[in-house]
């Protein structure tokens, strides 16, 4: 019988050894890698390419939404299950959005987590019983109306960006670890504050964290 290959994305390791813990009775599951950060997990996806990805959503320099958007675009047969403590409609929506499969909280037994897994891994979306249905009538209603975050008029730069601003990354520090120049940071800068109408950092901040772009937990 082919093992479901499962690669696990969480900045924290004790979380990471506990879910692979829980996971390694399973005959038909094969963890085949843990990563803590969004640019480790694509790295690890894109060498490993296994099929499905337990996949946080406040991890550093990275965070899950955005790792899951990228994985879609360059690996769309790899599956991406949304594994967080964040209960707000509008995670779940961009967990959507970015092309999750399902969205599953930390709270939850074993037997869902699993029954999650093999869900998703074939080809059917899996959220928690205990997240509203009004989150799948909403983005029903926005997909027919062909509606737009401002968030998903930002290019996949500008959203790195975004997030490490709001993680209080310097331009200069930015450039550095993006390896752009620091005049292009200032540019992505101004395209970003105009896209969202936001001109102050702090105000961006707010957005950030509201949108799950990071969160308050995360560390520099």
């Amino acid at each position: 019988m082919s093992k479901i290959k499962i690669l696990i994305a969480d900045d924290h390791k004790i979380l990471r050894q506990g879910i692979r813990s829980l996971l390694a009775p399973q005959p038909d599951f094969e963890v085949v890698g843990e990563t803590a950060d969004g640019p480790e997990t694509l790295k690890e996806t894109f060498k490993l390419k296994p099929d499905v990805v337990l996949m946080d959503i406040g991890m550093p320099n990275l965070n899950g939404f955005e790792a899951t958007r990228q994985i879609k675009k360059n690996l769309p047969e790899v599956k991406v299950l949304i594994l967080t403590m964040y209960q707000d409609d509008e995670y779940v929506l961009q967990a959507l959005h970015s092309g999750a499969s399902g969205y599953v909280l930390k709270d939850v037994a074993v037997e869902e987590l699993v029954t999650a897994i093999r869900a998703v891994n074939n080809d059917q979306y899996y959220l928690s019983p205990s997240i509203s249905h009004t989150v799948i009538d909403a983005y029903l209603r926005k997909t027919e109306k062909g509606e737009k975050e401002p968030l998903e008029l930002l290019t996949a730069r500008e959203r790195e960006i975004v997030q490490l601003i709001a993680e209080g990354y310097t331009n200069k520090e930015i450039a550095a670890k993006l390896f752009i120049s620091v005049k292009t940071v200032d540019a992505h800068r101004s395209h970003i504050m105009e896209k969202l109408d936001i001109h102050e950092v702090a105000r961006l901040v707010k957005y950030a964290i509201r949108k799950g772009i990071t969160d308050l937990h995360t560390k520099r």
